[in-house]
């Protein structure tokens, strides 16, 4: 919005023109969205107490998770007004590319808000069914994968980390294979949501490393020097991107240890969905896997710990599963685990940001 409004006036006023550089509005789409949540937390935290949403613990959950029953949730609706408000008055309104990736993440935020609104709200004790919920998933992924096949020139071919001379090229199936990155993240993000900050933290980490990549991506210039695929209209991405991890942090602020409120899945499926097609414009899908890779440890878990009990008749390899609850039934404290899953996150971000050179 004050692209529109302000950047025309650069031809009276010079100063202006610093809104025509993407970093600039990248810098304070992350400062606006980070003090919405900080000024509006507090607020937000009553108004879910009297509307008496509060966390539900699983009895066969660790017993330490018990005193946290009650915790205000659905505290990602803040997360979804600070991003859209902050994406929207930093960014090039005409970009189409925004659009998709912006209303995507807001379509998963409306599924996460219907199951926590049924569970939380009206009391069903399942909230939406699994087979509904991934459907809905399925269906809003499958339509944005459509949309960006079909924007001019996108490329479908998929870009291996480390390897700049093997893109395969899935033509057509290259819809089928950014659904199931757009709902894959968006469920992995999902199942780490389970301690103060755990996912969180890596997800603000993600987004500033894609905010690197979007700009790279929607740069000519740098995408043709470090031979990364030029999106054209990609960069504004770095906006959104800015967005989430200013929201992030300013989540952050309440949900660290002990946590004030919880995200809900109004939060962390919109977030794994953010991150998923992010990844699908800019060209860097399989990227994700080493951006997001304590998220995929932790869906690995789950896979693993449902295959082996069923294949054995009960037996397990982990204490429970997602991951963060094995370590914390070894007797690892709960934000001694979320500070180190940020060090790994932060160690493979590094290493993601490093593939740029090693090709």
């Amino acid at each position: 919005m004050l692209y529109h409004l302000l950047y025309p006036l650069h031809t009276w006023l010079s100063a202006l023109n610093v809104f025509r550089y993407i970093s600039f509005r990248t810098i304070y789409a992350t400062m606006t969205a980070l003090l919405i949540c900080i000024l509006l937390g507090h607020w937000a935290i009553k108004k879910l107490k009297a509307m008496q949403v509060g966390q539900y613990i699983r009895e066969e959950g660790p017993k330490s998770h018990q005193s946290k029953a009650g915790t205000p949730t659905m505290g990602g609706l803040l997360i979804l007004f600070a991003i859209t408000g902050a994406t929207l008055l930093w960014v090039d309104l005409k970009n189409l590319y925004l659009w998709i990736a912006l209303l995507t993440t807001l379509g998963f935020g409306l599924i996460g808000f219907v199951d926590d609104w049924l569970m939380q709200v009206k009391k069903h004790n399942t909230g939406l069914s699994s087979t509904n919920k991934f459907l809905l998933q399925v269906l809003l992924a499958l339509m944005a994968s459509i949309l960006i096949y079909l924007m001019p020139d996108f490329d479908t071919r998929v870009t291996f980390p480390f390897f700049k001379n093997f893109s395969p090229d899935l033509g057509i199936g290259y819809i089928f294979f950014a659904t199931f990155i757009i709902v894959g993240a968006s469920n992995a993000v999902n199942l780490t949501d389970g301690l103060d900050g755990l996912a969180i933290g890596p997800v603000t980490i993600a987004a500033v490393t894609f905010t690197i990549f979007a700009y790279i991506a929607g740069h000519w210039g740098l995408a043709s020097y470090l031979q990364v695929p030029f999106v054209n209209g990609a960069g504004e991405l770095a906006i959104l991107c800015g967005a989430v991890a200013g929201a992030g942090l300013g989540f952050l602020w309440f949900n660290s240890h002990p946590a004030q409120v919880f995200m809900g899945d109004v939060g962390s499926l919109p977030l794994g969905a953010f991150l998923g097609v992010v990844a699908v414009i800019t060209k860097q899908e399989l990227l994700l896997v080493i951006v997001g890779g304590i998220f995929v440890m932790e869906a690995i878990s789950v896979i693993l710990q449902v295959g082996y009990f069923k294949m054995t008749g009960g037996k397990r390899i982990f204490r429970m599963a997602p991951l963060h609850h094995h370590f914390e039934l070894k007797g690892w404290k709960e934000s001694k685990i979320t500070v180190r899953f940020w060090i790994i996150a932060i160690i493979l971000a590094l290493v993601a940001v490093s593939t740029l050179k090693i090709r």
